[in-house]
This record gives structure tokens, sequence and C-alpha cells, in this order.
């Protein structure tokens, strides 16, 4: 990326906006976990980034005058994953956040240039895995490679040393730790035994401090693409919006390892990073995001607002409710399937899931687009790929592009009228059953995907809306409204997959979840 720095005009709004800042040579100027509550751009001196655990220079290019420090983080209020310091005297603009957030809004241009630097930051730190968060153990611990996951999906840059190893070791004797303990580190002064992805995201500053009751325009439930569409056009419509999303933005989506049949790519995107550019938009217009955080329950207020309240206890209330919580792929009723998951069988394929099939046999469960996108990708790693359906032709489910391709690929075979009836193992998945019109037979495997059915996440909406037989909610005409998206509780809309009669696509949920917003606004307006 070409290096655009800010004009002149933009330094003297920032002048204006903020103050001057000094800061001695050798001061840490912000740390792992801090919250980016500040814009930093520097007039004077050098600013190198920090290895937490060594404290020496992390990599070789420094900060200095006329550029400015950050991440894709201060978007949205979180926290500074990698510490910064001052390496001579230096003097810079601080503003405040909400400063330089109106500053973004009112001048595009210079928006423009800052979010296209902090989103290549956040892209590099990814690629080399540049970070403050360490996991040690995830090879033998459930819980730290539910963490790998968290972090994946959520495009949180993390470093995964094995146990025992060198690496762990360094880092453990800078923490106080015993190397051989599976554990997640976040600095030196956060180390976590026990882990959940709702703890690592306090660390993170993921989990929004938001107030008991405090209000919105809008609340989306489900950070899938209909609920982050919602969220970009809440946002750019002067909403105040919040989504709401139990595990990872993109939803099922962010799953998909490939996306080939969207308009503009061409060659293709990950439906993580589709999502992802999704919900950076959305924080640039304001719109806040509270992940992972789950929707219990919602209840219909005296006066028509309503109020959501959390898997945490904690309430928030909205004029209007957006459903968006997409479908899931469904548990299936195999022998020894839930012992395994996540240490063996997995319900998406990613980069993070990729690393557990080098050089061995993989199986897919499917006959639709996604368990196609996973076979291919998975044939990268894996010494061969077997794609378990249990129909006798792909021709109604899956898209004849890849269909043709899965046929041709050498490193993937179709089974067809084959299912899955056990799994098995000791600590990890090692075999499963197979059984089609020959009988059973027991292979080894090192993987199994799930990727199989739609089961609509529908439960938390309290009998407020009418649902179809599957549980899809209804909108529309077929739930007696005038709105195509309007369920048959005035000031909840419905969109994307958990829409009954919606395509399943990712076009399509875009295009609900854009959509759906002039009829919320003049909700609210009403």
């Amino acid at each position: 990326m070409q290096r655009v720095p800010l004009a002149a005009d933009h330094v003297e709004a920032l002048r204006a906006a903020g103050s001057v800042v000094h800061y001695a040579a050798g001061t840490m100027i912000a740390g792992p976990g801090d919250p980016v509550d500040r814009f930093h751009y520097v007039l004077d001196g050098e600013v190198e980034v920090v290895n937490p655990f060594t404290d020496q220079r992390y990599v070789a290019s420094t900060i200095g005058p006329t550029q400015f420090m950050g991440e894709i983080s201060f978007l949205d209020g979180g926290s500074w994953s990698l510490p910064l310091r001052a390496v001579r005297d230096t003097q810079v603009i601080e503003v405040p956040r909400p400063e330089m957030l109106r500053l973004m809004a009112n001048i595009p241009e210079m928006s423009d240039i800052v979010i296209t630097v902090l989103a290549a930051r956040r892209r590099r730190q990814l690629d080399t895995g540049d970070g403050s968060l360490v996991l040690i153990g995830e090879e033998a611990e459930p819980k730290i490679r539910q963490i790998a996951q968290f972090a994946s999906r959520n495009r949180i840059p993390y470093t995964s040393y094995g146990q025992g190893t060198p690496e762990a070791l360094s880092v453990a004797t800078s923490c106080a730790i015993s190397a051989d303990i599976p554990a997640v580190i976040f600095g030196k002064d956060n180390v976590l035994t026990n882990p959940t992805p709702d703890s690592v995201a306090q660390l993170l500053g993921l989990n929004r401090t938001l107030v008991d009751d405090e209000h919105f325009d809008v609340v989306i439930v489900g950070g899938g693409p209909a609920g982050v569409a919602a969220g970009v056009y809440a946002g750019a419509e002067g909403l105040r919006a919040l989504v709401v999303e139990d595990m990872a933005v993109g939803g099922q989506a962010g799953t998909s390892s490939r996306i080939e049949n969207y308009m503009g790519f061409p060659t293709g995107i990950s439906g993580a990073d589709l999502v992802w550019r999704g919900e950076v938009q959305a924080m640039k217009f304001g719109t806040r995001f509270a992940i992972p955080r789950r929707v219990e329950r919602l209840d219909k207020l005296e006066g028509g607002d309503f109020c959501a309240t959390f898997d945490n206890g904690q309430r928030v209330r909205a004029r209007a409710i957006v459903v968006a919580t997409g479908v899931q792929y469904r548990r299936l009723p195999i022998e020894g399937l839930s012992q395994f998951e996540g240490n063996g069988v997995y319900y998406a394929a990613t980069e993070n899931e990729a690393r557990f099939c080098r050089g061995a046999h993989s199986f897919v469960i499917g006959g639709g687009n996604s368990a196609g996108q996973a076979a291919m990708f998975l044939s990268r790693a894996a010494s061969h790929v077997s794609l378990l359906v249990r129909g006798d032709t792909l021709a109604a489910s899956m898209s004849d592009y890849l269909s043709s391709r899965l046929e041709a690929d050498p490193a993937i075979s179709i089974e067809y009228g084959s299912r899955v009836v056990a799994v098995h193992g000791e600590g990890k998945m090692d075999a499963i059953t197979v059984r089609d019109a020959q009988g059973e037979r027991r292979l080894p495997a090192c993987a199994l995907f799930v990727m199989v059915g739609a089961a609509p996440n529908t439960g938390w909406l309290s009998e407020l809306v009418s649902l179809d037989g599957c549980g899809f909610v209804k909108t529309g005409d077929a739930a007696g409204a005038t709105s195509p998206y309007a369920t048959s509780c005035p000031g909840i809309y419905a969109v994307g997959d958990v829409r009954a009669g919606s395509v399943k696509r990712v076009a399509s949920s875009v295009g609900e979840g854009s959509v759906v917003i002039s009829h919320v606004w003049n909700h609210v307006r009403a």
C-alpha cells in the first residue's frame, strides 16, 4: 500500500480538535489492553512497537513525523493489541476519540486515509501473527482451541505455541508461569488458565460497556451478512444502532472459506473477509457491536419499545428490532459426535481448522455450496477429502460450477448415498463409521466437517412473532404486514436466512439487510 499522508488542512483540523502532548524518550504511550481512546498524530520524534514479552522493538519500522498511531479497534473503542513506546523525545497531537470520529464524519477524505491505514495494519498483523495475544497448548486443550477459533473468526491477531516448546517457555518465563500449562496470555500481566470467549473479549475490549437499559433506535440481532449490512445502513442514516452477535461477526457466512459468486469479487473472497469489511464500514458510521453476546429474551414494553435481555442478564431497549440471526448447521444424531466437537468435529472450514488436516484424510458432510467450498479449501492441506452426500446428486443443492470442479479434482471424492453413523477416538477423533448401500465401513479420519441442514435461531423471540412450521420468521403478506420484511409484531423486522421464504445466498442477505433500514427509519420516525 502506498502511504498517503494527511493533508495540511487535515492536520490543522486535528490541532483545533486536540492538543499537543510531549512524551519523553522511553515513555510507554500505550500498552496491551489500554483503551484506544485517542488519536495520535506525530509532529516530531519517533515511536516504536514493542514486544510485550521482551520489551524489545517488535518490528524494524517505526512511526515518525506526518504519520499517526492507531489500530482498527479505534473505530469502536476497543483496546490496543501491542505496546507503543517513544524512542526519543516525541511530540504528538492527541485528539479524543469522539472528536476524531466527528472529524472523520465531516472530512471524508481524511476518513478514507485513516481507515485504509488502520485496516492495512490489522491485515498485516493477521498475516504475520503480530499481537500480544498468545495461546499455549492449543493442540491439547479444547478450551484453547475454542479461543483460537474465536480470535480467528473475529480477525484478532494471535500467536499459538505448543506446550513445552522453546517459544512457549520464553513467553511463560516472562509471565512467571509454567510452559506446560495451557494458557491464554495477553501481554505480560493478563494470564487466563481457564479462558472463555467472554473473558478474552473483555481483555481485548470487544465486550462494549453498555449502560443497563441503554436506549437505541434499533438493535440488530445477528452479525452475519444481513445484520452487518443493516448496521452499515443504520449508521449511515444516523440511527443509533447496536449489532449483537453471540460468537463472531460473519455468522455462518464467516465459516465459508471462499465465496466466488458474489458480485465484484471475480477471484472470490472468504466470508469472514467480506463481512469484516462491512463491520469496518458500520463502525465508521458509528454503529456499535457487542461480541460475544446472545439475546436470550425479547419483551415488548408499554408504549411500543422493546427490551432485549442478554445472556449475562444485561438489558438494552430499542424502538425497533431487526432479526438477522440466520441459521446454523444441524447437529446430526451421530454416535459420539458431541464428544469430539472442536476436537476433530468442526462446523467451519477456515485456516484455523485446516491446520489439523495436514497430510491426512478429511471428510465433509453436506451437499450444498458451503460443503463444496469447504472440500475445495481443505484439499489444499489434507491428503484427500471425501464429500459425503446423502442423496444421489448435487444438482439440486450446489451450483454447477462448483460441482464440476469437485468432480474434476483428483484430491476430492464424492460419495453419494453415504452417511456417518459414528465417530471414534481416544481423546481426539481418529476414525468414523460410514454407512452406504454396501454396508458399514470404519475409516481413519483426522477431521469431520458437518455442513448440512439449516436450523433457524428464533427461540429467543418469546413468541412475539409468527413462525412457519420449520421455525422461520414469517414476514410481509404471510404475517399480515405491509412491509416485505415486517413481522406480525409492529417494530420487529426479519432479514436474511432466518426469514421464511428468503433466498439462502449471501448477496440476498446483504440486500435485505440494506433495504430493511428504510422501513426501520419510517417506524422510528413515526
